[in-house]
């Protein structure tokens, strides 16, 4: 870990620093997990060795709860769910996943001490558990965790107090990390990752943080100076400034004191209305009534979304658009929702053209607040391009793919899968243009020809905003 190192960070405790010079897409360390689980709801959809998704996955014969890809992830996986295994089938169910996380750090600790690896800089028990900030209900919550605990864990595996065990749970509330899958694309579960508990927050930060081939990566989102604190961001910089600082309040204990949230920077683009057009401009009171008729449209699309019932969402959505657009300013972050939502289940039932038309308008909205290296605006950019190529708009289509690829490439590196996804994709499309270039006529029938010979795969089914990636750390729910 010679790259970093700990220092007192003024305001906020302990913090990391830049020991040498950093630029663009470096990656300043990488780290494993000290344990790492799948999420309640996605236990029989996700390996628990990789993280892959997978369609068929092979069940642990003994536990029952376990899954796994093949019989290779099945053994890669078997250091830690050894005990695992035997405690799950002694308790005849399988525990909620904080508890799961739980016993698998101390199972850890009890086997290899408190110095797990030579790059770990901050041992688990000097990490901070903020119990005493805690909230009643969250108390509660903890005590049932703790209660379940003791009922899980084993009598023949090393015995703790309450003190250490509390403190376990206090850890993982406020430091468990995002695990995504091995595309990036969805949060399917939780783990400790003990170097990144030690990197601090900013609302606009110099660093961001990506899952690749089992490992984390602390990645540079620009040029960072020797002896610059590092930083990331906890929440989305999409919430404003005052929204930020509650999660982080109520998450993470700390109120932030970035220049973003002391400033309220771009919180009025993120409720503000459409410039002047002719000498003409809403007024606050239209503006105000937009943004709460958009709010509670957001409510009823979602509620459908649920459901299940995708030709309502869209039914939900436009209707709100065609109301609040001529209103609301296309940085608006309602408004940037409901774009959100109607490109991807446009895009789900094959109405590519609506798709590519609400995707654009949402990019460009993103690109006006998020910093240009943001990975949240790379993967949009991303399903913008997919959109414009199913539509056939190859023009914008390969420019919009290209700008995910030089976004991602700093976020999420060369060797991540999506973003050889990416190349693939920007060198397909660029064929495609040329190829356009040189006779519409005949690009569009050979398009015509293959799309009619192979039909599109129907997309994934559109998901909550609140399923993506958009948070670094897990959120207790």
């Amino acid at each position: 870990m010679e790259n970093v190192a700990i220092f007192d960070s003024p305001g906020k405790g302990r913090g990391l620093k830049a020991t040498k010079e950093f630029w663009a897409g470096d990656v300043i360390f990488a780290e494993p997990s000290v344990a790492a689980v799948v999420f309640d709801s996605l236990l029989e959809r996700i390996c628990h060795s990789c993280f892959r998704q997978q369609d068929k996955l092979q069940r642990c014969g003994q536990c029952k709860a376990a899954h796994y890809c093949d019989r290779t992830c099945q053994r890669a996986g078997w250091a830690e769910h050894k005990q695992e295994c035997g405690a799950i089938k002694a308790y005849g169910k399988t525990p909620n996943e904080n508890i799961r996380l739980a016993a698998r750090i101390m199972w850890r600790l009890d086997r290899e001490g408190s110095i797990m690896s030579d790059m770990q800089l901050i041992t688990v028990d000097k990490l901070e558990d903020h119990i005493s900030d805690m909230q009643e209900d969250d108390l509660k919550e903890l005590k049932v965790d703790i209660h379940n605990f003791l009922d899980y864990w084993p009598r023949t595996s090393k015995q703790h107090n309450i003190d250490n065990i509390s403190h376990i749970f206090g850890v993982i509330n406020c430091n468990g990390f995002t695990v995504s899958d091995q595309r990036g694309l969805q949060a399917v579960g939780v783990g400790l990752f003990l170097n990144l508990c030690l990197v601090n927050h900013n609302c606009w930060p110099n660093c961001t943080v990506i899952l690749n081939h089992g490992k984390i990566e602390l990645r540079s989102l620009g040029k960072i100076e020797e002896g610059e604190e590092l930083t990331v961001a906890y929440v989305d910089f999409l919430n404003l400034s005052e929204e930020r600082q509650r999660q982080l309040k109520t998450q993470y204990f700390f109120d932030c004191t970035c220049e973003h949230c002391k400033n309220h920077i771009k919180d009025d683009l993120k409720l503000g209305g459409v410039a002047e057009v002719d000498g003409v401009k809403p007024t606050e009171e239209q503006v105000k009534e937009a943004t709460d008729y958009c709010f509670q449209m957001l409510e009823k699309m979602e509620s459908a979304r649920l459901k299940g019932d995708y030709h309502q969402v869209v039914k939900i959505c436009k209707e709100c658009i065609e109301k609040t657009e001529p209103v609301l300013a296309d940085t608006h972050i309602y408004q940037l929702r409901m774009w959100s939502t109607l490109s991807e289940v446009q895009a789900y039932l094959q109405f590519f053209t609506d798709a590519a038309d609400y995707s654009r308008k949402m990019v460009e909205g993103y690109m006006k607040l998020y910093p240009p290296n943001n990975a949240a605006l790379g993967m949009a950019s991303m399903r913008a391009g997919v959109s414009h190529w199913q539509a056939g708009e190859i023009e914008i289509g390969h420019g919009m793919v290209c700008r995910a690829y030089a976004i991602l490439m700093v976020t999420h590196g060369p060797t991540h899968p999506i973003t050889k996804d990416l190349e693939a994709m920007r060198m397909q499309t660029e064929m495609e243009l040329r190829m356009f270039k040189q006779n519409e006529y005949v690009y569009h029938s050979m398009r015509e020809a293959a799309l009619k010979n192979k039909p599109m795969a129907m997309m994934h089914e559109p998901r909550s905003v609140d399923e993506g990636i958009k948070n670094l750390f897990h959120r207790r729910k």
